[in-house]
């Protein structure tokens, strides 16, 4: 009875796909085909009756902690030079989307088929300068034409769906650019996937020094909102023992970190994971720090703050040999 629910799911699926061209498949696709069938087969064997009791335990609500556990450890692999760890590290992701597969098959709400089969016919689909008729010249019309065929995805996807349940569906205004860029992202990655998406369309800065200006002019705001409220500046004491700054003050301080994740995007750079690099050295020099004040006979807080800082300054020279070692 599962095996028949699964094929109308696919069946069904499939009628809403855009049709699958054939490409050649070399020996290098067939061995992976054959290692992946045995994945799926092995964690259906642990999800059996007979299987192991952890995994048969398992839910999607449970199993959420791991996939972004595993998604952190493939960027921590991939930045380790490593290529058996950041092979590892992709198959533990692997198997995550493979027990996802398996969990909702046994519901009866799609397969593991059904997961490879979405993301091929859609990278067909966004592809039409590849397997179609359109044109793009460079990464940027490639882009552009992404979006907008996202876009269209998600208003026929709406479209479909009034369809099948047959009820009236009121009049909406065009699906928007942004709409996908979930809200459950960390505030970092949902910055740089918003301005992103915008810039793909050419909403964007005409340079750099823009930006730049537009973090002087967000600077200045907040000193204004300090000085209005009457507040402290953050020259005269920390912020961080006082009473929560005002919901204005906020909204400022979150204009800065937005211009300042446009930085980041302008040059290329992910923001979330160069700010993981920054937290990774802030946490190794003041680690470094530590270290030392213990070595000298004291905690680091009971130093006074002129030689804590004479510490930082010469963690920054230790610290290429302290990441050297750990490597």
């Amino acid at each position: 009875m599962k095996n028949r629910t699964s094929r109308k799911i696919s069946k069904h699926r499939a009628r809403r796909r855009a049709p699958s061209l054939r490409t050649p498949l070399n020996r290098r696709d067939k061995l992976a085909g054959e290692w992946f069938a045995k994945l799926v087969a092995l964690q259906a064997r642990l999800r059996a009756p007979n299987g192991c009791p952890w995994d048969r335990e398992q839910t999607h609500t449970s199993l959420r902690k791991f996939l972004i556990e595993e998604t952190y450890e493939v960027l921590d692999a991939m930045e380790s030079s490593d290529p058996q760890e950041f092979a590892s590290e992709l198959g533990d992701l692997l198997l995550q989307i493979t027990f996802h597969s398996i969990l909702a098959e046994e519901t009866g709400a799609f397969t593991i088929s059904d997961v490879i089969e979405s993301i091929h016919s859609k990278m067909i689909r966004r592809h039409p300068h590849v397997f179609g008729d359109a044109k793009a010249n460079d990464s940027a019309a490639v882009l552009k034409n992404w979006e907008q065929i996202k876009v269209a995805e998600r208003a026929n996807a709406s479209g479909t769906k009034g369809k099948e349940d047959k009820a009236p569906v009121p009049s909406a205004p065009p699906e928007s650019i942004l709409s996908g860029v979930p809200r459950s992202l960390p505030a970092v990655l949902e910055a740089y996937q918003l301005t992103r998406r915008a810039a793909h369309i050419g909403f964007d800065w005409d340079n750099l020094s823009g930006i730049f200006e537009k973090l002087d002019e967000e600077k200045r705001e907040i000193l204004a909102s300090l000085e209005s409220a009457a507040q402290p500046s953050p020259a005269a004491g920390r912020r961080d023992e006082v009473a929560p700054v005002s919901p204005h003050l906020e909204e400022e301080v979150g204009d800065l970190l937005f211009a300042a994740v446009n930085v980041a995007r302008f040059l290329g750079a992910d923001p979330e994971i160069a700010l993981k690099k920054a937290n990774r050295k802030f946490q190794t020099r003041f680690q470094w720090m530590e270290a030392v004040a213990l070595a000298e006979g004291r905690p680091l807080a009971g130093l006074p703050r002129e030689r804590m800082e004479e510490l930082w300054n010469l963690s920054k020279l230790h610290q290429p040999i302290e990441v050297a070692q750990t490597k």
